[in-house]
């Protein structure tokens, strides 16, 4: 291992819990965010570029970060949108055919501020018991009365609107332009192997920024609609549930994952919720209610939809739960060929147990334009 200069640096949550560590690096300064855990023994690159992630101190379970570098394949959008990192054992040096750069030198160039030697362990623990709470890592170790000032005056995930920071500015398209199939899809945080699962399936998508309006998406003339996963709370993003709304009563088929399913379930008139802590990993299993199959699906939520609201809708079916806590996993319309999941079916990082989905919606697609 190259010789690093390892400064003091500390993690101050809240609650005004103090957990300590050492910086990565050269980099120093503050960061702040949420502070959430994923459990995922791999993907550290594509979580970290996951615009779902946006504004969250990541902390990560797997002791080991960085030791198989990066490759610029395994990236989910154009730079990474974590607030900052928390590790155990960050690995400065790596080893993987495929790898062209270190991850220290990927967070350098993105300018992130990462944490490591720290009690990982501890932290993940009591955050699960104490719930999601604001949070900052800084190596300002001794400015801590200033820093809990700031870190008070950061708002709550709750009520914040995300969708907008992420969102791509300009409407683009991906995939070949003379596929069979065309998809409007709506960006409220898309990550790049969605659209590269629906390009594999012979369709040309436009992705239309975040604040889109019904009459932009069907100016593409689509045979379906897209709604993408995001970061935030779904409540404040009004204009994109109003656009699904005429998305629905268009008759034409709808598919939501994650930010897209809560969306798509406040068009429908059912709430949502912050969930205690989220849900993020690999290995979440869900059972599908209509099979009566288990998947094993890759999850990155802090919000979740009304469970009591669904079952009582008339016009929703749930269709997938969560096997832990038994929350709503998926959601159905039951006289439109429209449905949402509230995991990842594109997995990236993750198993391929629901990739099934992508190719129900083209299913649903092929029966429409038939």
């Amino acid at each position: 291992m190259k010789y690093q200069p390892r400064k003091k640096a500390l993690i101050l949550l809240a609650d005004g819990t103090i957990f300590h560590g050492k910086t990565v690096g050269n980099k120093e300064g503050t960061a702040f965010g949420e502070a959430c855990f994923n459990t995922g023994m791999t993907g550290y690159q594509e979580i970290f570029t996951d615009p779902s992630y946006y504004g969250q101190l990541m902390v990560t379970t797997n002791a080991h970060i960085g030791n198989y570098g990066i490759t610029e394949k395994e990236v989910e959008s154009d730079s990474i949108k974590i607030s900052g990192l928390i590790c155990r054992n960050f690995s400065y040096n790596y080893s993987r055919v495929e790898a062209n750069d270190s991850l220290e030198s990927f967070l350098d160039k993105n300018n992130l501020l990462a944490i490591s030697d720290v009690d990982t362990r501890a932290l993940v623990a009591y955050i699960r018991d104490k719930g999601a709470m604001n949070a900052l890592i800084t190596t300002e170790v001794d400015n801590l009365d200033i820093l809990k000032k700031q870190l008070a005056e950061v708002p709550d995930m709750k009520g914040m609107e995300l969708a907008s920071k992420v969102s791509t500015k300009e409407p683009y398209y991906f995939g070949n332009k003379n596929a069979a199939y065309k998809v409007s899809a709506l960006d409220i945080g898309i990550k790049k192997n969605i659209l590269n699962n629906l390009s594999q399936r012979d369709c040309y998508v436009k992705v239309f920024p975040y604040d889109a309006t019904f009459k932009d998406l069907k100016s593409f003339n689509p045979d379906g609609y897209f709604l993408s996963n995001g970061p935030g709370d779904p409540e404040p993003l009004t204009q994109a549930i109003e656009t699904t709304k005429e998305a629905i009563k268009s008759g034409k088929p709808i598919f939501g994952i994650c930010l897209g399913h809560q969306v798509l379930a406040l068009a429908n008139g059912i709430s949502t919720y912050k969930m205690h802590n989220g849900h993020r990993g690999i290995n979440h299993p869900v059972k599908n209610l209509q099979t009566g199959k288990g998947e094993i699906t890759s999850q990155n939520h802090g919000f979740a939809i009304n469970r009591e609201d669904a079952e009582q809708n008339e016009n929703i079916e749930i269709t997938h739960v969560h096997l832990n806590d038994h929350t709503v996993a998926g959601i159905k319309m039951k006289n439109k060929p429209v449905f949402s999941v509230q995991y990842h079916p594109e997995a990236s990082p993750g198993p391929h147990d629901a990739s099934y989905l992508f190719d129900e919606f083209l299913e649903n697609i092929k029966k429409h334009k038939n």
